[in-house]
Parts: C-alpha cells; structure tokens; sequence
C-alpha cells in the first residue's frame, strides 16, 4: 500500500493550478450513458474515482477513448447490462449515479449499495423514491437492488432532504421520461446546473438548475455533445486552506470563485488577505483568528471543506466551533489530529471546539476518507517533523497527482 512522507514546515511559495471537478466529470460520465451518440469530456482530473467509473462504463459495453491527457469519448450506442459492476461499485459512492441513465436505456437496473468513503451513512431512500413516483418498480434481493421500468413517467417530487446525486439521478431519469417532471427542494451545487447545461446542449429541456426547483420535460432523445468540466471548488478550496494554515503566500489558478463564496468569507472573518480575480485567488496570510463554521448545502459552507478548516483552526488564535450538519460521524477523523497536537473537545458526534494556536507534531496516520486525507496532509505540512499518511489510495481518489503539485510549490513530500 502507498504512503506520503512530509516532513512538515517548510516554506511554501508560487502557483498551484486546480483540476477539473471530480463531481462534475463523474456526473457527465454518467449522462453520456443517455445517449447513443459520441460525448466528449475534456479537462477530467486524472483521478481513481474518475478511472473506476470509466471502468464500470466499459463493463456495461460503452466504449471509452482516451484522446489525451484529461480528454475522454464515450459512446454508449450498445449497453450490454443492466448489471452494475457490484466489485467496483462497493469501492465508489458516484456509482449510483449510473442507476437513471441505465433504467432509460434498457428499462431496468441491478446495483448493490453504493460504496466510497466511511464518512457515515448515505442513504438511497430518495433515488428509490424518486424512482417509485416515476413508475418504476423497486426489489431488494441478495443484498442488490433491482429497479424495472419500461419508461419512466414524469412526476412532482419533493426531496425529503437536500441531495446532490439525489437531484442529479431524477434529472436524468426525466430528461428521457414520457411528460413534465418538476422537483422540488434540489440542491444547488454547480454541479447540478453543469449537468443540466450539457443535457440542454443535447436537446433536453431543464430549466431552474441551481435553484430549488427544477423543471424538465421530456424529450425522444438526445443527441451527442461536448463538455468541458467545471473547475473543481473543494480543490480550489482546500489549497487556500492550505495557503492560510502554512502561513504562505500561494496563488491558485484556473479556478471558479464565484463558487467558494461562503469559504472566502469565512477566511476573511479569520484574518486571511484574498486577492481575488476572475479565475485565480492569491492567499496572503496575516494573523489568523478562529471563526465558528456550520456546514451545509451550496452555498454554505462545504462539508467537503470541513476537514481542511478544522487544521486551519489549529493554527488560529481563540476558540472556533465547528457544527457538522451533513454527515454522521464525519468529525470522527479529529481523533488523530489530537493525537498531532490538536486542542479539540468533541461535544457530540456533530460538534467540536477547537483551540489554538497549537503546535502540531508529525505522525503516522491512517487517512480514512478523501477530504479527511487531505486534512492530514495540511496538518503534516503545519507540523514540525515527519508525518506518513497511509492509504493514500483515498487522497488519490479526489487529488490529482498531489504529491508533485505540492512538490512544485516548497512541500517536502514523497510517495513510497
């Protein structure tokens, strides 16, 4: 298994460039599934999540090329099964994602429990739902489920809880669906309206994405299209974070800042200097002073940024309550960071309070989840002395290559 070892403190200066969007590239993979005809994906990070579900599509009979570095076609003109993969599907959550575009294509899906990260428990209670208001019929044998439906019937569904995959499915269930679909309470992540602007592209008709409401009426069928894949936020994100934690001047280019409105404003409230152009943000960090953070759907404040934010606090001067809304259990992760030198009081699974500023000590670690590896990376990066992160295989599934993207801006960093 591979690990990173950093040894912590050096001085870290110049550029870093953020990747295409993991939940953007891995949404219009799934979308390509709707049509016969060619789609091109262009700037797609170069990552495990991206490569397994590229993985699952060619299992099911799409043809996946490669045209270069970040550029895939798709054509999925001849899906031989309504099987999704179960060995790979277990290891990736965006799996589900396939479930709508396979119930239009050949009127049934066979999936098991989507897998990923153990960050606590994602239901599936409102595809399935969705799926039912649609018309499908839904069974659960042998730990798989098995949905059939000749076609789909446009419906009004209201979302029980915000759900970003949740909307993206029962957007491309409808897109194809016989009638008028209108769905209430939808997450509003960029990544829904990307998603529609491609299928738009394609001949559907969806209106209201990026709002809580979504309104689509359904077309014959679509034809094929290109796609270039929005800049990825958390990633953005997480290097600002890392910039004001190690105290350094970095820029970080080719990225979207009108989608990182609530973090920039919490950096602001914690006494980070932001420049901010059209597509870069340079961090100049000044004294740093804590701030409370309560995450929650776009725009809030990300759950994905959470872990990032909480190794910032530690080098902040006060007391910073972090309120962890989405997740269960998704604060578990700060055991270890305590164990670096972190002053952190767990009120309940859903609340800690973190003081500072601490010196953190470098460690051995276990990174158990994406967002929670990248944490561990800042914190091994603040720390004084070597750190090694071990399963690395999760930072990989959402950072493109960042041992050498780190190494390119001072970070003593190397993968073994």
């Amino acid at each position: 298994m591979q690990k990173f070892i950093v040894n912590g403190g050096k001085k870290l200066k110049g550029v870093i460039e953020v990747k295409g969007a993991k939940n953007d590239a891995l949404v219009i993979f799934a979308a390509s599934l709707l049509i016969s005809k060619p789609v091109i994906v262009s700037n797609v990070p170069e990552i495990e999540d991206t490569k397994r579900l590229l993985e699952l599509i060619e299992k099911m009979g799409g043809k996946v090329e490669r045209i270069k570095y970040g550029e895939y076609k798709i054509k999925a003109n001849n899906l031989k099964t309504y099987l999704i993969d179960p060995e790979i599907a277990k290891r990736i959550r965006a799996s589900i994602l396939l479930t709508a575009p396979l119930l239009v294509r050949l009127g049934k899906v066979k999936f098991p429990h989507p897998g990923g990260c153990v960050i606590g428990e994602r239901p599936i209670d409102q595809f399935l739902d969705g799926y039912k208001n649609m018309g499908a019929r839904v069974y659960n044998k042998r730990s798989l489920y098995e949905i059939i439906a000749p076609r789909l019937k446009g419906t009004e569904f209201v979302f029980n809880n915000i759900t970003v995959t949740g909307t993206e499915s029962l957007v491309m269930a409808a897109t194809l669906a016989k009638g008028r679909t209108v769905l209430k309470n939808c997450a509003c992540e960029p990544e829904v309206k990307s998603l529609a602007d491609f299928l738009n592209s394609c001949g559907a008709k969806i209106t209201g994405a990026g709002t809580p409401y979504i309104t689509i009426v359904g077309v014959d069928k679509l034809r094929g299209g290109v796609h270039r894949t929005i800049p990825d936020r958390v990633e953005a994100g997480s290097f600002m974070i890392l910039a004001a934690a190690t105290n350094n001047k970095i820029v970080i280019k080719n990225c979207e800042p009108g989608h990182l409105d609530s973090l920039l404003s919490s950096l602001k409230k914690a006494g980070v200097n932001l420049k901010v152009k059209k597509n870069c943000i340079e961090v100049i960090p000044l004294r740093l002073n804590s701030v409370n953070i309560k995450t929650h759907e776009y725009p809030g404040f990300p759950t994905d940024l959470q872990a990032p934010f909480c190794v910032l606090l530690t080098q902040s001067k006060g007391s910073g309550l972090v309120h962890e809304t989405i997740y269960e259990g998704r604060l578990m992760w700060t055991e270890e960071l305590k164990r670096m030198g972190a002053n952190i009081h767990m009120y309940d699974p859903h609340r800690i309070e973190i003081k500072g500023p601490t010196k953190l000590r470098g460690r051995e670690i276990e990174s158990p989840d994406i967002r929670a590896g990248m944490g561990y990376l800042i914190a091994a990066l603040c720390a004084k002395g070597r750190s090694t992160i071990n399963n690395v295989y999760q930072i990989d599934r959402g950072y493109e290559k960042i041992e050498e993207r780190l190494r390119k801006i001072g970070a003593d960093i190397k993968r073994i």
